[in-house]
């Protein structure tokens, strides 16, 4: 944790935990070199508590002769802005706001007060929310710049010694509520299973270590293995070769897994239980298949390539065909092709992927400008071969067509009217008779990427 001769940032709260070490470290700072600092999150949730919190650290800190540092972070405009739960946006600011403190200040390590208890409890929420071994290796006592000295030792143990050092400290009234899952774990669900168990605390601590341990084993090879998988890569999407993924042992994947989605930002937050549907997909389903996440993640097996993606899905704008000409559809990376012909005796299954990549068309029915747009509510057409209107809705539903490509997928119209769900089917009424005189040909070529 500690090399000697270096600038600490100690987070203090003013609580047992981080008042204990704040004292421990001081007693050694001479033994090791140690130059502290010690920092203040304010996190603006607590108005009426904070000013005290913030007095007592002050003045424990004037006393040590510690150089003392407060920093506000705005948690709940955070929160309400990235969409995610008050103690998620929490930690997320607390760490940033340490780093920047920590780098404002020169300080090479940033010594935090979590206990052995801290660790039990975490192991616990995260077994009852689905996590799999990396998130039971629960609290990592070393993590880049951020130590934690107290992760092996009990909050009974730090309570003694502030008591039989005389030292102060305050109670954070917020850990004293079961509004959160951490505060029921420790204030009812700990004192019942201490009866079964009365050292539960180093059971669950040590059982958080020996999954550190076979993380550190699997880490070398995870690293490896991702660097040959990943075809693409953003903030919030991957990509991976299915090939050699598909047949790997689930033990590799889900560990290959958790690190692709851990290192990109824009997935953090998939479970282990999610991580498991991902890996039935990447094993047993077809090229199109997807599965619908939390926080609107979707996972996407493809031909070659499984893709994890929290990208808003695409809607088509709307544009009006040239005819005859060409025009490209963007959003749907595709160009449509139209040329006016006369009518020949050609029959439509002669066409090679008729309605798929290609479209015949009675001209004459038809009003221009033709218009290439994305669904709207309320859209209906008659299918070829259905005998009489369907809602789109319903359409898509029974073709399986995936719910984030629906608003992606070109619907030609003439005035009011689908003509042609591009890609899968065309409207009836304007097919090719024996009476047609000229024909609108439509074909779809893709672009590339």
């Amino acid at each position: 944790m500690l090399s000697g001769d270096e600038k600490v940032l100690v987070g203090l709260s003013g609580g047992a935990d981080s008042v204990c070490l704040l004292y421990i470290l001081n007693e050694l700072k001479d033994q090791f070199g140690l130059v502290l600092n010690a920092a203040y999150i304010d996190h603006g949730l607590r108005p009426a508590e904070t000013g005290r919190e913030i007095e007592f650290c002050r003045d424990l800190c004037r006393g040590l002769k510690i150089p003392f540092i407060t920093k506000a972070i705005a948690v709940q405009s955070y929160a309400k802005e990235q969409k995610m739960n008050l103690q998620e946006a929490a930690r997320q600011l607390r760490y940033r706001a340490f780093e920047e403190t920590a780098y404002e200040s020169g300080c090479r390590r940033i010594a935090l007060g979590h206990t052995a208890d801290d660790q039990a409890e975490t192991l616990l929420m995260r077994l009852f929310r689905g996590s799999g071994p990396t998130g039971l290796a629960g609290i990592p006592p070393v993590r880049k710049n951020i130590i934690r000295p107290l992760i092996d030792v009990e909050r009974k143990d730090i309570e003694k010694y502030l008591a039989y050092s005389q030292a102060g400290y305050i109670t954070d009234s917020s850990n004293l509520k079961k509004d959160y899952l951490r505060n029921k774990i420790r204030l009812s669900f700990m004192p019942l299973i201490r009866e079964f168990n009365p050292d539960i605390i180093r059971t669950l601590s040590k059982t958080a270590s020996l999954f550190r341990d076979e993380e550190r084993y699997f880490e070398i090879i995870v690293t490896k293995t991702l660097m040959k998988l990943i075809s693409r890569k953003t903030g919030s999407r991957i990509e991976l070769f299915l090939a050699p993924f598909e047949i790997m042992d689930k033990v590799i994947m889900r560990k290959v897994l958790r690190r692709a989605i851990d290192g990109t930002e824009g997935l953090r937050g998939i479970s282990f239980i999610h991580i498991e549907d991902i890996i039935e997909l990447t094993k047993f389903g077809k090229p199109g298949d997807r599965l619908y996440l939390p926080k609107g993640i979707r996972a996407i097996k493809e031909y070659s390539t499984l893709i994890l993606t929290s990208d808003i899905p695409v809607a088509l704008n709307t544009y009006a065909l040239t005819v005859p000409g060409e025009t490209i559809l963007k959003e749907a990376g595709i160009l449509i092709k139209a040329t006016i012909e006369p009518a020949e005796d050609t029959g439509a299954g002669s066409i090679s992927g008729l309605w798929i990549y290609a479209g015949i068309f009675d001209a004459d029915r038809l009003h221009m400008p033709l218009i290439a747009r994305p669904r709207e509510n309320g859209d209906f057409f008659h299918p070829i071969g259905f005998g009489r209107r369907k809602k789109l809705q319903d359409f898509f539903v029974d073709l399986k067509v995936p719910r984030d490509e629906r608003s992606r997928v070109p619907l030609v119209v003439s005035g009011k009217d689908i003509i042609w769900v591009v890609g899968y089917r065309a409207d009836d009424r304007f097919q090719v008779t024996a009476e047609t005189r000229k024909i609108l040909r439509l074909e779809v070529k893709k672009l590339r990427d």
